[in-house]
């Protein structure tokens, strides 16, 4: 058999996140197409560091670390490739994928600074030369492509291995948040909200998931401040994740970092779980039309909404998890595009 060979090249920081996500899933549905060779180069950005968890969750793939720049197993998985699929648009990589002539696929999953600087021309010009371009949301889209847009362009929002599962609505319990720790990712907002906000805490606890290096600060805060129904369990396998976002009434996702898209919002809802989240870049359209939303940074507003979703209707909220979970379908595209798109611009399969 004449296989499509793809490699997929993502930069990475070393630790498990939205964009390795996404690109296992990828990886590990195209891997299952018996016409399909694929491998993963992940590209070692500045102070990279391999942490645990990317570790683990990259066991049994066959994983090319490189450097940025010329780089000499970079060029040659490029070359091997039929097709390259790069997360982002390095300049790099699109200098090798054009040396080499090879069909080059951009999944653009950060918007686009309008800070005129070398790096931003470069990273422009570095999309320009793509073969075509995925973006994972419109808001991220219109950041790069701001007037019309550019023929073999579309939106294909990004997905992982989407944990399947439904809680009855009656058997669930309160507030669930889980993402990395950080300045601006709404972790300290949300501890603030539900702190004001004036629920019953027992029958509404806070369950927190992630691990970051706000995270001492923020336990500190939990405690000396007497905030009552919180649990905090840190980092957790998928198991554990796919288990309290079931079983939570709602998902809480509170960033001010002009996000991207967005996947914890995506995971929730394939469960039928809804979403509060903030007025946020690509946020609202990850949230889907049945999320309660507030403006970012703003903890005031978030617990007004925390005290709305707990004081709402079994009848409202029911329908608002089934709609969400029926939307979502329709939002999508399936995993088995991704193939697809592997064989067509390899020209192995029609457009």
């Amino acid at each position: 058999m004449n296989k499509t060979k793809v490699v997929i090249v993502s930069p990475c920081q070393g630790s498990y996140g939205g964009i390795e996500a996404f690109v296992l899933a990828v990886a590990t549905a195209a891997q299952r197409e018996p016409d399909i060779e694929l491998r993963i180069c992940l590209k070692r950005v500045r102070d990279f560091a391999l942490q645990p968890d990317l570790k683990a969750m990259l066991h049994g793939q066959d994983v090319i670390y490189a450097d940025r720049g010329f780089d000499r197993d970079l060029m040659d998985v490029i070359k091997w490739a039929d097709v390259v699929h790069l997360q982002n648009a390095p300049p790099d990589v699109t200098l090798f994928a054009k040396l080499f002539r090879k069909p080059l696929v951009m999944t653009i999953h950060n918007y686009m600074s309008g800070r005129k600087t070398l790096h931003s021309l470069l990273w422009r010009i570095s999309g320009m030369l793509a073969t075509e371009r995925w973006y994972n949301s419109q808001f991220v889209w219109n950041t790069w492509e701001p007037g019309s847009k550019r023929a073999r362009s579309r939106k294909v929002p990004t997905v992982s291995r989407l944990p399947e599962g439904w809680t009855p609505p009656e058997q669930r319990r309160g507030f669930v948040f889980i993402g990395r720790w950080i300045a601006n990712k709404g972790i300290d907002t949300l501890v603030d909200a539900y702190a004001m906000a004036n629920l019953d805490r027992e029958k509404w606890p806070l369950t927190l998931m992630g691990d970051g290096p706000l995270r001492k600060i923020i336990e500190y805060a939990i405690e000396k401040r007497a905030i009552g129904g919180v649990r905090v369990l840190g980092f957790v396998d998928e198991a554990t994740k796919t288990a309290e976002i079931q079983n939570a009434r709602w998902i809480v996702v509170p960033p001010n970092t002009r996000e991207d898209f967005g996947l914890t919002p995506i995971e929730a809802r394939n469960m039928g779980v809804p979403s509060i989240i903030t007025r946020d870049g690509g946020l609202p359209e990850a949230g889907g039309r049945q999320a309660l939303i507030c403006d970012p940074d703003n903890p005031a507003e978030l617990a007004k909404l925390l005290e709305q979703a707990a004081a709402m209707s079994e009848a409202e909220y029911v329908e608002r998890a089934t709609r969400t979970r029926e939307e979502l379908a329709t939002e999508l595209e399936p995993i088995e595009f991704y193939a697809q798109s592997y064989r067509r611009l390899a020209g192995r399969a029609s457009a």
